[in-house]
């Protein structure tokens, strides 16, 4: 989430009327994140978030993810419900972007993560895989591996600024991932961006999901191997296998995991790593100074990738 787009008073309480949630009182800017413009909106009936999708969004990807959404929530998994406006539709234009207000969801993201908390994250995760498998609709991952030599070419020329050499490592590691990408591993619909600013807990359960915006159908394992890099590394750069067995284990419980993609883990995290670096780079090189935005290191996710380079099997995620 972030705030690129301004939205004026009158533009907001337009926008507003054409729903049923009462009279726009408040819209303050949400600064986490980098993809869209975010907004904490508050009505004389209840609060909500207003979601304006920037030009990194492509606008045609938009009826899948509240679409989905809209999926999940009937199937119990806490997640925003797009709301629909007096006109029926979940999309509207406001200050010139796609827009669109849904529920908000009680609850904080962990800033301390716990092994309790790996575990709550796993068994949704798994839920969210099993309810998603009757979603009708089809999304790419338009950021996975056949997509990485793009983004690394677009930051190549700067990426030594950020530590010498990078371009080159970058490069190498790319086409490794290329040659050992696995294939026929289970596929549905996966969340592909389930960091701990996405998940809200209360009194130490789950009780949100939020950002769906780089939702598709891939592997399962792969949206694992993405929580493995956002949930069970320290803040020193230390592996915590304690989390990753408590994550594993969890999910396991809810959706069986598979010897194969148990043994493909390891290129997957570091997949997942390389995916991460390649966007935290050029938001690293690019995003303007002035933008209300956390910018977020791409290094922490290459020290990742190193370390899954040296895992010779599930053991060494707490896994037999």
């Amino acid at each position: 989430m972030a705030v690129y787009t301004e939205v004026g008073d009158e533009d907001l309480v337009a926008f507003v009327a054409r729903y049923d949630i009462g009279e726009a009182l408040s819209a303050k800017g949400i600064a986490e994140g980098v993809e869209n413009t975010n907004y904490m909106l508050t009505t004389t009936g209840g609060t909500y978030i207003l979601t304006l999708y920037e030009r990194r969004v492509n606008p045609d990807d938009l009826p899948f993810f509240l679409g989905l959404k809209e999926h999940l929530a009937e199937m119990s998994v806490p997640c925003p419900v797009p709301v629909r406006a007096r006109d029926g539709a979940v999309l509207h234009q406001l200050c010139g972007r796609p827009a669109a207000i849904v529920t908000f969801l009680a609850g904080m993201w962990p800033r301390r993560i716990q092994p309790d908390h790996c575990a709550e994250l796993g068994r949704a995760l798994a839920e969210l895989h099993v309810a998603g498998a009757d979603f009708a609709q089809i999304r790419s991952n338009d950021l996975s591996v056949e997509a990485w030599q793009g983004l690394l070419a677009r930051s190549a020329e700067r990426a030594d600024e950020v530590q010498a050499g990078l371009a080159a490592d970058l490069s190498a590691e790319v086409k490794a991932l290329e040659r050992e990408w696995p294939a026929d591993l289970p596929v549905g619909v996966i969340h592909a961006d389930l960091f701990p600013d996405n998940v809200f807990f209360r009194d130490g359960r789950l009780t949100g999901l939020i950002d769906f915006y780089f939702a598709c159908t891939d592997m399962f394992a792969y949206d694992v191997a993405i929580c493995i890099n956002a949930w069970c590394f320290e803040p020193d750069g230390s592996f915590n296998v304690t989390k990753a067995k408590r994550l594993l284990t969890a999910y396991r419980r809810i959706r069986p995991f598979s010897n194969d993609e148990l043994a493909a883990l390891p290129v997957l995290s570091r997949g997942a790593a390389m995916r991460f670096l390649l966007t935290r780079l050029y938001d690293w090189i690019y995003t303007p100074a002035d933008a209300l935005v956390t910018k977020k290191d791409p290094l922490e996710y290459w020290q990742k990738l190193r370390f899954h380079r040296k895992v010779q099997g599930p053991g060494d995620y707490g896994l037999t």
